[in-house]
């Protein structure tokens, strides 16, 4: 981080503190009142308007957007004068190169730099894993790989590069960090999230709010605009489809679903978009208690709210609480959503005249709209828009470096999870015959996954140049082996659901004869949405065939999953030798994979959520005591493939020692000192998870909780002592009456195999 960080301020130095000049004066809170008391009606409903990129396309006769990307004149002249559009995004097919985004951001912000305008437009991306609809960008593991790492130096170095790439395209804000907790596999965008556990989540997010905004309240122009999404419980969902309604009591949305969000509104993220879909019985974008009573009242979220794509529509169309799409916007205005992604869209201009007409008549008050006006220039002031939107974009010489490449190399290698390693069949060495196949072994767009270049990640003519697939890497790590490449299995959509095929599988048998170890990359196309869909967990039984034909032949099988989400492998794990989940890497992760597989790197990658066993039955870590007592012969109701944070390494650290260095049983808090060491004649790194049982409370406790954790590095023969420490609030709970307090009563705290007892004398109440 510190190189990163010094990296970042050479740039300046070199790039900026002779060059540039700002444009304007930055506005003081005082200016913008007297901006806001100026605007029209008209003014300040166009700022609450966010169109989509193909609104202002120059297209063809067919209406097809123009390559390269343009921008329409006169389209653009329309948006600004008359309707006073205050924010564009999205990028409209695919990846565009640096120069395009010059040209339209060039185009977008003249009108304010000619003083034409009074407020400069808000550009805004998904940059979920990287600047992925840049060319060249550096591209990182999604979002689960990232909690994967355990390490929040690694996030807040993913989202500073993210960041400054994104400046570099021209765009300060991006949509992301997404901070749904994942505790729905089935749901397709299980891959965006930080995994199933709030602690993990909540500083792996704030972490990567830290790293998009940079430490100060200001964002300079190395840095960009977090947006946390979706708020709130929109992973939750019931059915595991998306968009579809969850039910969450308000003891786990306390507990569970709103933490990370809170802790990255403290931290001060400017921006925040909401879940699409409805939960207990309320759309998200129609829920003032969540909007304005707790975000904006109860936390005092300075930022704005902005609406998922086209939501307003939906709550008259899908989720029908309005009557029309005009009454949609009034209610979600009213709800507390500041901003509307491409409402009525293409047709912005009926949300305008709709929203200007709501005003007139009284059905939104002067003080909601200037309120949601404030706050939306707040953000464009915070991000340094006023002085200066659009700075020389070609002042940015990282982007697309090998430093930033190798971070998120680094980041790969920390995340990929070794699930099972037989008899040390790992690392493999240039003297085995080795096949790689299975449809994920020469895939570029299985190792990225969707929100890659396209929407869903899955034309392969967009891929970054250069990067090498898992065959290709493994080629190169082992360059004197025997290593050849059967794909045996394909996959692709049919009726807009995932199938496979096999392809020469003739040949896979012949190879299989020939080679000793047979490394087989299965997992999942690239999807995300709606079209991530899903009838079910399991890997689908043609990539399973393969694993089954390795095993008769009496090979040797090492099995990687690109996965989305778990998918469930039951019956052919017990004919694996080695497992790895690689979830999705990013461009780096075929390199990093094969550096694992041969050695040269260590696996320090732990599982972010539980690993389920059947298909029917998904359980997490901290269940209650209920879900594991009932067993019946064989079967267990808590029994995953694998437990929450599971990995292995080939060189492990031993926890020898857990003590308290202070506490206080009276104020609930503690500190605890833990003894990690380091047995091997190499360097480890290893995770020291801390765990918290309550064993009694008014309300079930669970089995287990994480409290804190901590990645740490230690020499040969190294011993560390690693301090934690807690106070009260590590101890409460949502409790019988609705009320966040820690109870009375003993608790355990556990450290590997090892274990304290606290006890807290008296209810402390919050």
């Amino acid at each position: 981080m510190k190189l990163l960080s010094s990296l970042l301020m050479l740039a300046v130095l070199l790039g900026f503190k002779q060059s540039e000049e700002p444009f304007f004066t930055k506005p003081t809170t005082a200016d913008i009142e007297t901006l806001i008391a100026q605007m029209s009606i008209e003014e300040k409903v166009g700022q609450t308007c966010q169109i989509t990129l193909d609104a202002i396309h120059r297209t063809d006769e067919k209406g097809q957007a123009l390559v390269p990307a343009q921008i329409d004149q006169a389209k653009l002249k329309e948006a600004l004068e008359t309707y006073h559009v205050g924010s564009i995004l999205n990028v409209g097919a695919h990846t565009l190169t640096r120069e395009e985004w010059k040209s339209i951001m060039t185009d977008v912000h003249a009108p304010y730099l000619k003083k034409e305008q009074n407020i400069p437009i808000l550009y805004g991306i998904d940059a979920i894993h990287g600047v992925n609809y840049t060319v060249g960008g550096t591209l990182f593991p999604q979002e689960i790989g990232l909690a994967a790492t355990w390490n929040t130096e690694l996030a807040r170095q993913m989202g500073e590069v993210t960041a400054y790439e994104c400046r570099a395209s021209g765009i300060p804000w991006n949509f992301s960090p997404v901070l749904d907790l994942g505790r729905q596999p089935l749901w397709s965008r299980h891959f965006e999230t930080l995994g199933e556990d709030p602690v993990l989540g909540t500083q792996m997010g704030v972490a990567l709010v830290e790293g998009y905004q940079g430490k100060g309240e200001s964002v300079d122009q190395f840095h960009a605009a977090a947006c946390l999404k979706h708020f709130v419980g929109y992973s939750a969902s019931f059915s595991g489809r998306d968009r579809t309604p969850a039910f969450i009591p308000e003891k786990y949305m306390q507990e569970l679903y709103l933490p990370a969000f809170k802790a990255a509104v403290e931290k001060g993220a400017l921006t925040l978009m909401i879940n699409s879909g409805v939960v207990n019985g309320i759309p998200g974008h129609a829920n003032y208690q969540l909007l304005t009573q707790t975000l904006k009242k109860n936390w005092g979220f300075k930022g704005f709210v902005v609406s998922d794509w086209e939501d307003f529509i939906m709550l008259h169309s899908v989720h029908r609480t309005a009557p029309s799409i005009a009454e949609a916007a009034i209610q979600a205005f009213n709800a507390g959503v500041d901003m509307s992604m491409v409402p009525s869209n293409p047709q912005y201009k009926t949300y305008c005249q709709d929203m200007v007409k709501a005003v007139k008549e009284g059905k939104i008050s002067m003080d909601r709209l200037n309120d949601a006006v404030r706050r939306i220039l707040y953000v464009k002031n915070q991000l340094g828009l006023f002085d200066n939107p659009l700075p020389d974009l070609s002042k940015y010489p990282l982007f697309g470096s090998q430093t930033f490449k190798n971070i998120a190399k680094q980041a790969a290698l920390e995340s990929i999870t070794l699930l099972k390693n037989k008899e040390s069949l790992l690392p493999l060495n240039g003297k085995q015959r080795i096949l790689v196949a299975g449809p994920g072994a020469a895939s570029i767009n299985m190792l990225n996954g969707a929100w890659t270049h396209t929407w869903q990640g899955m034309d392969t003519s967009y891929n970054t140049t250069g990067v090498l697939n898992i065959f290709q890497a493994l080629q190169s790590q082992l360059p004197t082996a025997s290593i050849s490449y059967q794909k045996g299995v394909e996959l692709y959509l049919e009726k807009d659901f995932e199938a496979s095929r096999f392809v020469e599988l003739d040949n896979y048998k012949k190879a299989l004869k020939k080679n000793d170890i047979i490394v087989i990359c299965v997992g999942e196309l690239p999807s995300t949405e709606k079209p991530g869909d899903i009838r079910s967990l399991q890997l689908d039984d043609k990539q399973k065939e393969l694993v089954r034909l390795a095993k008769a032949a009496k090979k040797k099988v090492v099995l990687v999953l690109l996965e989305a989400r778990p998918r469930i492998i039951n019956d052919i794990e017990p004919l694996c030798d080695a497992i790895i989940q690689a979830y999705l890497p990013g461009d780096q992760g075929g390199l990093a994979l094969a550096e694992l597989v041969t050695g040269k790197a260590d696996f320090t990658g732990r599982l972010p959520y539980t690993y389920p066993r059947y298909d029917g039955v998904i359980e997490f870590y901290d269940h209650p005591r209920s879900v594991a007592r009932s067993k019946s012969g064989d079967f267990s109701a808590y029994n995953p493939q694998w437990d929450f944070g599971f990995g292995l390494s080939y060189r492990a650290a031993t926890i020898n020692g857990m003590r308290f260095d202070a506490k206080d049983e009276q104020k609930g808090t503690f500190s605890i000192q833990v003894n990690v060491s380091n047995p091997h004649n190499q360097e480890i790194t290893t995770i020291v998870p801390i765990y918290l049982s309550d064993l009694y409370a008014s309300t079930t406790p669970e089995n287990k909780r994480l409290i804190d954790f901590y990645k740490v590095k230690l020499r040969p023969g190294e011993n560390k002592t690693l301090e934690f420490s807690f106070d009260a609030t590590t101890l409460k709970r949502v409790s019988a009456d609705g009320k966040w307090r820690a109870e009375k009563g003993t608790f355990e705290i556990f450290c590997g195999q090892e274990k304290l007892t606290f006890e807290l004398f008296d209810d402390l109440l919050f």
